[in-house]
């Protein structure tokens, strides 16, 4: 491949169903240690809807989808400026090897720059070794000092439904 034969493009809503079954080939191909429950129109109506909450990038060879990067946009308070946290990044087996994957990337640090964005961020399985290797050879550094947490389902649901709302909780007089 050459980089004239590559093309990172915005997606479109037409991309919705091709995103989605690449969505579904990175979970398989990570063993992602759950299921994936989103659907096309899911990830058309995040990507396309009234209220998008995230982009995404498709990486094109001679007018054929070989990956894609979908992402959104973070703040940092502490840095008093946006970010960008990076969902997923995935190019076909058929076509790794190739600078695509870099090549996604450079065009998400663009992005950032261009955006003003303190940093560009993502999370990686700690079992999926070649990313892990790929994004060490791009001098990306683990964050040693954060844990990502996580409420979901039954425990999600729970504290939505705390009866102790703001404005509700009694504080005793001093």
């Amino acid at each position: 491949m050459t980089d004239s034969q590559l093309l990172i493009r915005p997606a479109e809503p037409g991309d919705a169903d091709m995103l989605h079954r690449f969505i579904v080939e990175l979970t398989e191909a990570e063993q992602y240690p759950g299921e994936v429950t989103a659907q096309p129109t899911d990830v058309a109506a995040a990507l396309f809807g009234d209220r998008p909450v995230a982009e995404a990038v498709v990486a094109d060879i001679a007018g054929e989808p070989v990956g894609f990067a979908l992402y959104y946009a973070t703040y940092s308070t502490v840095a008093g400026r946006p970010g960008i946290h990076l969902d997923d990044l995935y190019v076909r087996p058929e076509h790794r090897g190739g600078g695509i994957g870099r090549a996604l990337l450079a065009h998400l640090a663009r992005l950032a720059v261009e955006r003003g964005c303190a940093r560009l961020e993502w999370w990686v399985l700690r079992t999926n070794d070649p990313a892990l290797r790929f994004y060490r050879r791009l001098h990306a550094r683990t964050v040693d000092e954060i844990d990502v947490l996580r409420l979901e389902g039954p425990q999600l649901r729970t504290l939505a439904a705390d009866h102790r709302r703001p404005g509700t909780a009694h504080v005793p007089a001093h």
